[in-house]
């Protein structure tokens, strides 16, 4: 379901197959559609054009704006696969990271599968990570080099593809690929206990990485625990050695479950850090157990502040499943609530917050990627009810036109040549800005 900017519904679509299909990740591409990774027990027939591999599979579907479909893809062996993160890399093509079970080519019960296709959904290269053990990816992200970044939760020694040693029952396991999918270095994070890599963001000079904690001191875990399950964060650079650790705690079980880095307007530094999560009822629900809650850091990982976002009522169970800091400083937070397990509706919250909306250094117009090759995103930084947006070339002469009510448009460059133009935007209020488009 694609909701506007204001949050009204723009479509719906299903993808079906014959069988039990469910989504597990998405990500925009930079053209504004869509890549949906799911895993499917589906052979051919209904929307999905080819076979089952065994088992179940990975099933790709690259859609476009409007929900279209441009192209599908099954990915997977013999073996059971499951999708689990899905990223576009600098160079427009993907990494799909995902697990396989007992895979006749992999090295414990559960591996990391990896499989890196251009952007038109051809098969370039595939990987599977693991040691003796189970070993779980929870998520990826892209890097700025157009490798990789891999959370995965590890309960294996060094074995198999493996080269660090688990320092207690579950492990951080951090591993970075190269733009051809190649291992570059991996690391370990863990005490003597259990610990469970959720989410890791981009920050100007590494990575964050983030989960749930049930280890004291002990391994490389210098932060203890106050109360059943807390929040674990490490600060690495780029080469994945830790820059600082700190915990953060919310009584009970607390999940982690999304994370943003607030960057500044020119990328080059990182000023602060938004985490959101849930706290889990454990049987009984209580006062906060039905919130879901957020916590600011600034980039050091020194708690701001922290917030809860009520329920429903108090006899509801609130999780949540992602968050997301958009540009312009507002939050979204997309979860579930039920009044018991088993009859969950959405929910999808949009915050604007003060706090967050201060820490976001505005500029009258910003225009990204610059350099562009396909599409480009003019984000306007002030407040209109109604804009014109104009491109000219270096000659003053008009070449596009468009009205928006947004804060961020997208516009096409493809048919524009090489060189260097003016985009130019006029609001409702009398306000302009201009800036230069650079097309590569």
């Amino acid at each position: 379901m694609k909701l506007n900017q204001q949050g009204d519904e723009v479509w719906e679509k299903y993808f079906s197959g014959q069988n039990h299909d469910y989504l597990s990740a998405t990500v925009t591409t930079q053209d504004g559609g869509f890549l949906l990774a799911g895993t499917s027990y589906s052979g051919k027939g209904l929307d999905k054009k080819e076979d089952t591999k065994g088992g179940s599979d990975i099933w790709l579907i690259r859609i476009n704006e409007f929900g279209d479909e441009l192209w599908q893809k099954t990915l997977g062996t013999s073996s059971d696969e499951e999708a689990k993160s899905v990223i576009q890399t600098t160079d427009l093509g993907f990494f799909v990271a995902g697990n396989v079970q007992n895979a006749s080519k992999g090295y414990g019960s559960k591996d990391v599968w990896i499989t890196r296709l251009d952007k038109e959904g051809k098969e370039l290269s595939q990987l599977i990570l693991g040691g003796k053990g189970l070993d779980e990816v929870e998520k990826m992200i892209p890097t700025k080099d157009g490798g990789a970044l891999l959370g995965i939760y590890s309960r294996s020694m060094a074995s198999g593809s493996k080269k660090t040693e688990n320092y207690g029952e579950g492990d951080y396991w951090i591993v970075k690929l190269d733009k051809n999918g190649k291992v570059e270095w991996e690391n370990n994070f863990g005490g003597k206990g259990d610990d469970h890599i959720r989410t890791l963001a981009l920050t100007s000079t590494g990575y964050i990485i983030g989960g749930e904690s049930r280890s004291e001191r002990s391994g490389n875990k210098t932060v203890g625990i106050e109360e059943g399950t807390d929040l674990w964060l490490i600060s690495l650079n780029e080469r994945g050695d830790e820059q600082w650790q700190k915990s953060y705690n919310f009584k009970n079980r607390d999940v982690l479950m999304g994370m943003s880095v607030i960057h500044s307007s020119d990328d080059k530094s990182s000023k602060g850090i938004l985490l959101g999560g849930y706290t889990q009822a454990e049987g009984r629900i209580e006062k906060d157990d039905e919130t879901f809650w957020m916590l600011y850091l600034d980039q050091n990982g020194n708690e701001q502040w922290r917030k809860y976002v009520e329920g429903e009522s108090r006899q509801r169970e609130e999780r949540l499943s992602d968050l997301k800091l958009n540009r312009d400083g507002s939050i979204i937070l997309a979860g579930t609530s039920a009044p018991e397990l088993g009859k969950e509706n959405w929910k999808i919250v949009k915050l604007g917050d003060k706090q967050v909306k201060q820490l976001i250094e505005k500029q009258d117009i910003k225009i990204y990627p610059n350099p562009v090759s396909d599409y480009a995103y003019v984000e306007i930084g002030f407040d209109f009810k109604e804009a014109d947006i104009l491109l000219y070339d270096m000659s003053g002469r008009q070449l596009q036109s468009l009205k928006t009510k947004n804060n961020v448009t997208k516009i096409n460059t493809q048919s524009l040549v090489q060189g260097a133009y003016l985009v130019t935007i006029k609001t409702d209020n009398n306000k302009t800005a201009n800036s230069k488009l650079i097309k590569k």
